[in-house]
């Protein structure tokens, strides 16, 4: 039978097509993790990835494989999660979901006061996007969610956490990094810009575009990304501008201009506290008391 240290070696490698990179991830060096994916090859006996000297590639057994060991990896950490949970709510676990933008917002302030209320309480964080932690509060396997606004179903309960504004990011050398005041929606007409995914970034997209809509201003959208930090990357590179939220600006990358936009709405971000309200974690209701 394969075992959890398997599953989780094949699923890094396969997220990651790259051994080098998957090991890193896991803290651990290439050749166990080769180990691993070989024998859980042999217990299955079929071939999930083709590998060659250059490229890592899943076959079609291990696409279908790939579902499987996320279900079971997922089944997993709940299974962890139960036995860790008490009834006082002193002790315990709670699973926090969180955006990489989120990070930089509302987590601190969460963890902070966590500490300071239930020390006894072990956070447990996953950086996920929204669609991801809407799906895992549903499944049971995130107990709250810093999530951005969504349709999150019935059985979800949603707080506002935090507001912010959107700044520009631009690339040092662009010419709208040395205009005087704040920037209108007008100026990024016809300019490259680097969009947020409209399936794992959604809300950002539609957050975007219907500022855009409403000024009747139309950038070029050069590439669809779904973290905030992959596209101040690219603003980084010179690949085009960008609209983050301001937290993002805490992210220290160099070759960058953050500036203010004239925007109707001065705070047009949201970030939600989200969670199950028929989750019975006793830890959760006394975190939600003292947020």
């Amino acid at each position: 039978m394969f075992t959890l240290a398997q599953l989780t070696s094949f699923v890094a490698v396969a997220e990651e097509l790259h051994f080098t990179r998957a090991a890193e991830r896991l803290n651990m060096t290439q050749p166990p993790l080769s180990r691993q994916i070989q024998l859980l090859e042999n217990e299955l006996r079929v071939q999930l990835l083709d590998r060659t000297n250059r490229t890592v590639r899943l076959t079609p057994a291990g696409r279908a494989f790939l579902v499987e060991a996320r279900r079971i990896l997922r089944q997993s950490e709940q299974a962890t999660l139960a036995v860790r949970r008490v009834s006082t709510g002193e002790a315990g676990a709670i699973a926090v979901g969180f955006t990489a933008a989120g990070a930089y917002s509302a987590l601190g302030g969460i963890l902070d006061t966590a500490r300071a209320a239930l020390p006894g309480v072990e956070i447990l964080l996953q950086e996920l996007v929204t669609r991801r932690q809407l799906e895992a509060l549903s499944e049971g396997s995130l107990d709250l969610g810093l999530a951005r606004p969504s349709a999150t179903g019935a059985d979800l309960v949603s707080r506002t956490a935090v507001r912010e504004g959107l700044l520009a990011a631009l690339p040092a050398g662009h010419r709208l990094a040395a205009a005087d005041g704040p920037l209108r929606v007008e100026d990024f007409a016809d300019e490259d810009f680097l969009m947020y995914s409209p399936i794992e970034a959604r809300y950002f997209h539609e957050l975007l575009i219907s500022v855009f809509r409403a000024a009747d201003v139309w950038p070029v959208f050069t590439q669809y990304l779904t973290q905030v930090h992959s596209i101040l990357a690219l603003v980084s590179g010179g690949w085009g501008l960008a609209l983050v939220p301001e937290a993002a600006a805490q992210m220290r990358y160099s070759g960058i201009v953050f500036r203010q936009v004239d925007l109707p709405d001065p705070q047009p971000v949201e970030l939600n506290l989200v969670w199950r309200k028929n989750n019975d974690n006793p830890a959760l209701e006394a975190l939600l008391r003292h947020l």
